[in-house]
């Protein structure tokens, strides 16, 4: 079954046409029905590549992280579409999440130089209920975040706020949530629309080694900072987070030397799309803290950015990170699945 959200992308388009149009725009729904998914399998899908060599639109970047380049995915198969949340378990192999309820795992391709080139090996299959059973309600299934942590990932849920475990990673078409996780606050506190959009494991030799670190979207309290929590490990306990400038969280991963680095959107009618990198001193993050920190990246609608949702960093031998973003298309006809890649290069 389809949940929620994930119509064909035609379908939506038809609706804003009149008569004849919208008509002979539905004629060709019969050639982009999703595919069903039978229980405990997965859906390998094609997946085209568009190579992006120029970001464009004059972005600020800070010293030491430069542009790599970039791919504009795109797919015959409707389900494809709406990314949350990217994890890289290797250099080459990525775990995802889609906000309509779907895992996505695949492989990135480089040219001869190393730039990204496109993506294999993509297969989707639905997050089930515990159960095994799949969802048809876009409520319960609105995945926005991710975390790996060995065998198991934890996967944040907003509309009805949630963080589970699910497990095996080995065959997600057969991974079962655990309980949820608990939490420092009470979750009804957290806006519908604005809960946990970061989760990421802390790593081991920081302060905060063996603790699940989650952030919130949107969700302020009295004085206007935004949610956060340390689940587990020594440190655990709630903290805040000062939002900048009208953007808001959209992932978060932490870099080796044990700093966390955010992801940043902001949208409105009059300003365009935006995206932001803010890199948080890792030994800030402690229980009753505000933290804030400098701004790495910031662009606008004038650069080749989207709707920018997953963050994940990739260390180099030689002590730099790559960093790779992607965006959600919202299933869109007017907005893009973006994979951009940044290096940032060690601190001196």
């Amino acid at each position: 079954m389809v949940p929620v959200g994930s119509a064909c992308v035609l379908e939506r388009y038809a609706r804003t046409l009149g008569g004849a149009c919208a008509l002979s725009a539905l004629v060709a729904l019969s050639s982009c029905t999703p595919a069903t998914i039978p229980p405990g399998e997965m859906l390998p899908i094609a997946v085209d590549s568009a190579v992006i060599d120029d970001l464009g639109g004059n972005p600020t970047l800070s010293q030491g992280l430069t542009f790599l380049g970039g791919i504009e995915l795109s797919s015959p198969e409707p389900l494809f579409g709406a990314f949350s949340s990217i994890r890289f378990r290797d250099e080459q192999s990525f775990l995802g999440v889609f906000d309509t309820g779907y895992w996505i795992e695949g492989r990135i391709r480089r040219d001869a130089e190393g730039r990204l080139s496109g993506v294999d090996a993509v297969r989707l299959a639905p997050l089930l209920d515990a159960s095994g059973r799949e969802s048809s309600s876009k409520f319960l299934v609105d995945a926005e975040s991710l975390a790996l942590d060995g065998a198991r990932a934890f996967v944040g849920f907003e509309q009805r706020h949630r963080v589970v475990t699910y497990a095996p990673l080995a065959d997600l078409g057969k991974a079962l949530p655990s309980v949820p996780v608990a939490f420092p606050f009470d979750l009804d506190i957290l806006h519908s629309n604005g809960g946990f959009e970061s989760l990421v494991m802390a790593p081991k030799g920081s302060q905060l080694e063996g603790a699940l670190v989650a952030i919130t979207e949107k969700s302020f309290d009295e004085n206007g900072n935004i949610y956060a929590a340390i689940v587990g490990g020594p440190l655990a306990g709630e903290f805040r987070v000062r939002p900048r400038d009208a953007f808001e969280i959209t992932d978060a991963t932490f870099l080796p030397d044990g700093d966390l680095l955010l992801l940043e959107r902001r949208f409105s009618i009059a300003t365009g799309v935006g995206m932001r990198l803010r890199r948080i001193e890792g030994a800030s993050i402690r229980p009753e803290a505000v933290v804030d920190g400098e701004i790495l990246f910031e662009a606008n609608y004038r650069s080749q950015i989207d709707n920018m949702e997953g963050l994940d960093a990739i260390p180099e031998a030689d002590g730099s990170v790559r960093l790779i973003v992607v965006s959600d298309d919202n299933h869109s006809i007017l907005q893009r699945t973006l994979m951009l890649e940044f290096r940032l290069a060690p601190q001196m």
